[in-house]
């Protein structure tokens, strides 16, 4: 079974606040988005392997620590999901970022996959698939399928804010996630808005409604 994880670092709880805030402008609201991921990237890291080398200071010979294991791919769900890549990627500079979109059906409600674009190499890199909200976790669900049915094998999923709704559904349909989130709320509305959420995370980003 796939772990939740809910970061409750201070300075990941104080950005989240004036995330929410209605009042915080678009420049204000990336920006503190941006930190957060990077924030956030720090800690889902923090299991990654480590192999010894050896280098030279400017004092002698010493035995360090460099990455090892399989190389890191983002996936962002698009929109919204690329408002958290470029903070990612100021602590992993060498990894691969994939793309996929989808998009709400009216009618169902559930996901429709318009756009993908990964790394050759995906079922070789370990995969952090990107989406602010999960809210009814049909992204999400979804998102993962669609990453396992092209080869992946090790994804986790990082949200800015989780409905409880979401997250039981994920653990349900892929038990082998794990789910990273700065915080979980209790409800979604009837229009399946998280509660008390931040609105619309792509709408926020980049100034649309």
């Amino acid at each position: 079974m796939g772990n939740l994880y809910v970061f409750d670092h201070p300075l990941i709880q104080h950005k989240l606040t004036y995330i929410r805030d209605k009042n915080t402008g678009t420049k204000e609201f990336r920006e503190l988005v941006d930190e957060v991921a990077a924030l956030m990237a720090y800690e889902i890291t923090r299991d990654m392997p480590l192999r010894e080398v050896e280098v030279e200071t400017p004092i002698t010979r010493a035995k360090c620590k460099v990455l090892a294991g399989k190389k890191i791919g983002l996936v962002p769900i698009l929109r919204a999901g690329l408002g958290m890549v470029d903070g990612i990627l100021k602590l992993i500079p060498t990894a691969k970022v994939g793309h996929l979109g989808m998009y709400r059906d009216p009618v169902t409600l559930e996901p429709v996959k318009y756009y993908s674009k990964m790394p050759s190499d995906i079922g070789e890199r370990d995969l952090i698939l990107i989406d602010p909200m999960l809210a009814t976790g049909g992204s999400a669900t979804a998102g993962i399928s669609a990453l396992k049915d092209i080869g992946a094998r090790n994804i986790k999923l990082m949200c800015l804010i989780a409905a409880e709704a979401g997250i039981e559904r994920v653990q349900k349909e892929h038990g082998d996630v794990d789910i990273y989130v700065a915080a979980v709320d209790p409800e979604l509305n009837e229009k399946s808005y998280i509660v008390p959420g931040l609105g619309d995370a792509g709408d926020r980003l980049f100034g649309t409604k």
